[in-house]
């Protein structure tokens, strides 16, 4: 973890993978074993692990003659990732000081098992059906393998989570009536989550594997080759002379960085170190600081075109090309950071923030020593969208795209070599170490909610409980979000949700990518709600804030992440759902709504308000951010027109009284 003093070049160019201790939050750097043998060990085999993934989505086996099943190419996947975990994170979740025996023997033993799984899986999967000795072996100890990697990378969280999974499979057959499912045996429950292609193999670690590794990589190659620090520079140049400068730095500068790393967490440890110290040397609270960025960064999750890994899990859940995913995320991701752009430009006005001292960047210098870096992105999204091509080989396609220029042309110094390409590989393996055994163990609960018949019993007692309305349910779906998420990775919280509370709520009428798309939001509201908030714990780290004081600041400060869900489930037209006329109207009520709710919560607009303006105007707002057919009225826009009229008169009135407090001073 970068200190705050660290360089903000240092910070940027040298991205960490850090996981939040939830009873503490303490942030740990777990991906790099302090032993120089144990470093090469885990580089190696994060290449090996890199590599491998890259040949399958280029599909060079196809090329050269040869078949593979899936789960033999998942399964040495599986055993790489176990390997590195095992030999980069000790039984205390820290990083290996020296060489455990134990531990190299822990993953050798997962590797082998999963090679020899791959080896022999044609002949394996006609002994599954009799549990033969060798079958039942293979599959405990990879089961036990896959629970303690996960608790080594994740926490205790995950893991109680994924058991009391195990646990109701158990005793599935004596639950209530409306949760009862089928009597579950040991033996045949842990053979069936190690083998079967609906558990451990199934649809997450397929993505994990395939698609967002190959996303990962590019943001590896993008970093290396100076991309942070132009993405920090454009933010700078763009807002450092702006009022609330430094807030809007890490607004502008969290979106861009989160485009590519889609980790809230490390985010937080990329940026924060260089936007919180400058925010607090112009007037920001430390608690403010720290929860601004934290708010930022977990909207990097939200940001098309890469978004997080959750994005391809539901482009998979749901059938959909990842571009019409990534389109329907637009209007609200842009929605949720100009909500806190708006907040943090009034807060700056209110506590008259001092302007930036700093020599700012002129836009046009940093563009011309970085313009380079957009074409990737121009690769990127005319892959996907032009050429339809798959989100893996666009994935590669931009990567190759940022070596080729990387080498050609250096910013501020950061110049790719050749060796880069081997090194940006083993560090992309490290990282994507604890995503592979997360996916492994939502693998798990999947296969159970599968086997047992849990996801179709949930869906059908939510709704029984909600009765026949849609508010309440969505309330009741929120909750359950925040609460499964707490602690746990956002893919882990996604794949659960999205399998447990996304199917209650489609079946509640609502579109299923609206559905899937408000599970996501809720499920990364837990990186900002306390108690475990890992995204404002993390700034707190660095802000020397409380956490939950910067946790509860972040949940005020990012309001209208609560909000948007509710806007595009009740009227999908900020999903791209509908007429273009609907859609635009629409969008431009709701940025409009968002700045009225906005000016109300924080009190100011050109002065400080008073309550009764400030309730007015703010609900105006909410009435302008629901779109008129969420609420049934038969006359359309009519609602939205209204409150923006009686906005605008309350800011009207606001000016006027300025005008008149000035003329009577200057008299």
């Amino acid at each position: 973890m970068n200190s705050p003093s660290t360089p903000p070049a240092a910070a940027l160019s040298s991205p960490q993978t850090a996981v939040i201790d939830a009873g503490r939050g303490e942030e740990t750097t777990v991906r790099e074993p302090l032993h120089p043998v144990g470093r090469r060990i885990v580089s190696v085999l994060g290449a090996l692990l890199s590599a491998t993934c890259l040949a399958w989505a280029l599909d060079l086996h196809t090329a050269l003659g040869l078949a593979f099943h899936n789960e033999q190419f998942l399964s040495i996947v599986l055993g790489l990732a176990l390997a590195i975990s095992f030999n980069a994170i000790s039984v205390r979740r820290t990083p290996h000081a020296g060489l455990s025996v134990v531990d190299i023997a822990l993953g050798a033993a997962g590797l082998l098992a999963c090679l020899w799984i791959s080896f022999s899986y044609p002949r394996l999967m006609l002994d599954v059906a009799y549990r033969t000795p060798e079958i039942v072996a293979l599959a405990v100890l990879l089961f036990l393998l896959i629970l303690e990697a996960l608790r080594r990378c994740t926490g205790w969280t995950l893991l109680i989570v994924v058991l009391a999974f195990v646990a109701y499979a158990m005793i599935a057959h004596l639950m209530p009536a409306e949760i009862r499912g089928k009597p579950q045996g040991v033996a045949p429950l842990v053979v069936y989550l190690s083998f079967d292609p609906s558990a451990v193999f199934g649809s997450p670690l397929v993505i994990g594997s395939t698609v967002v590794i190959m996303f990962i990589w590019m943001g590896e190659a993008l970093i290396r080759s100076g991309g942070g620090e132009f993405f920090r520079d454009v933010a700078l140049a763009a807002m450092g002379r702006r009022r609330g400068g430094p807030a809007k730095i890490c607004v502008v500068g969290s979106a861009l960085f989160g485009t590519i790393s889609g980790s809230a967490v490390s985010n937080v440890a990329s940026t924060g170190v260089f936007t919180i110290p400058m925010m607090k040397r112009t007037g920001y609270s430390a608690r403010d600081a720290g929860a601004i960025e934290a708010v930022g960064s977990t909207g990097g999750q939200l940001m098309p075109p890469v978004m997080g890994a959750a994005a391809f899990l539901m482009a998979e859940f749901l059938q959909l090309p990842y571009a019409e995913i990534a389109l329907a995320a637009t209007v609200p991701a842009i929605l949720y950071y100009w909500g806190l752009y708006c907040q943090v430009d009034l807060i700056a006005g209110k506590g008259r923030m001092q302007r930036l001292t700093e020599t700012i960047p002129a836009i046009a210098a940093v563009m011309k020593e970085g313009w380079h870096f957009l074409l990737p992105f121009a690769a990127l999204i005319f892959t996907i969208f032009h050429f339809e091509k798959s989100p893996e080989l666009s994935a590669i396609v931009a990567t190759v795209c940022i070596f080729v220029t990387g080498m050609i042309r250096p910013y501020r110094g950061h110049r790719l070599k050749p060796a880069d390409f081997l090194k940006s590989l083993a560090a992309t393996g490290r990282t994507t170490t604890d995503l592979f055994i997360t996916l492994a163990a939502a693998g798990f609960v999947i296969g159970i909610l599968n086997s047992t018949g849990l996801g179709f019993a949930m869906t059908l007692f939510l709704v029984k409980l909600a009765g026949h309305s849609l508010l309440i349910l969505l309330v009741m779906a929120g909750l359950v979000s925040i609460i499964l998420g707490m602690g746990m990775p956002t893919t882990a919280v996604y794949v659960l949700l999205a399998a447990l509370i996304a199917p209650s709520i489609a079946q509640a009428g609502v579109p299923h990518i609206a559905a899937h798309m408000f599970i996501l939001y809720y499920g990364m509201l837990s990186m900002l709600t306390p108690p475990v908030a890992l995204a404002a714990f993390a700034a707190a780290n660095i802000s020397k804030a409380g956490p939950m004081e910067t946790a509860w600041a972040a949940c005020r400060i990012g309001w209208v992440k609560f909000v948007i869900p509710f806007m595009f489930v009740l009227s999908p037209t900020l999903l791209m759902q509908g007429s273009a006329l609907a859609v635009l109207w629409d969008s431009v009520t709701a940025f409009i709504g968002v700045y009225y709710v906005t000016v109300g919560l924080v009190g100011f607009f050109r002065r400080d308000m008073a309550m009764l303006p400030r309730i007015a105007i703010g609900l105006c707002g909410l009435a302008a951010v629901f779109p008129d057919a969420s609420v049934g009225i038969g006359i359309p826009g009519a609602v939205s027109a209204a409150a923006l009229a009686g906005g605008a008169l309350v800011l009207g009135l606001e000016i006027a009284a300025v005008r008149r407090g000035a003329k009577t001073s200057a008299a």
